[in-house]
């Protein structure tokens, strides 16, 4: 794990939260990429909590995580075991995840981040792809049906 790459994604990421309620209307209408909506309650307050996350596909799986290893969505994930994915111009899917063990499959949708992900991410995520094979967090998405409502 590199205390850099941790601090460099804690400013991305602080960055990219700032400028959500900027880009989410784009994302709703248009799309952008591969971005979708996650959302999941939160593990302590039961709250909604919504978080625009890059949605990767590997063969004919369905994949989200973060490259830093655990945040609060990915906490909040654990926790309830349920969310809604947001996908632009589908109607909203319930899913459950199944967390990703150190392995092939793993090491398949790390690789995917930096060919599937939008600028500047792809390439931040092939930068700091050692320290992701160690730290990041990755599920594999369960399709439960259509959720009735984000």
């Amino acid at each position: 794990m590199s205390p850099r790459w941790s601090h460099a994604f804690r400013t991305f990421y602080w960055l990219v939260t700032r400028l959500a309620p900027l880009v989410r209307p784009w994302v709703e209408r248009v799309g952008l990429g591969n971005v979708v909506e996650l959302v999941v309650s939160g593990r302590q307050s039961g709250r909604r909590r919504v978080v625009l996350l890059g949605l990767l596909r590997v063969g004919d799986e369905e994949y989200v995580g973060h490259p830093d290893g655990s945040a609060n969505w990915t906490r909040n994930l654990d926790a309830v075991g349920l969310a809604t994915l947001v996908v632009t111009r589908q109607a909203p899917l319930e899913i459950r995840v199944d967390l990703l063990p150190v392995g092939e499959e793993r090491a398949r949708v790390i690789a995917a981040t930096w060919r599937q992900h939008v600028f500047p991410g792809n390439v931040i995520y092939w930068l700091a792809r050692r320290h992701i094979a160690a730290v990041g967090r990755y599920y594999r998405i369960r399709r439960v049906g259509n959720a009735i409502g984000p």
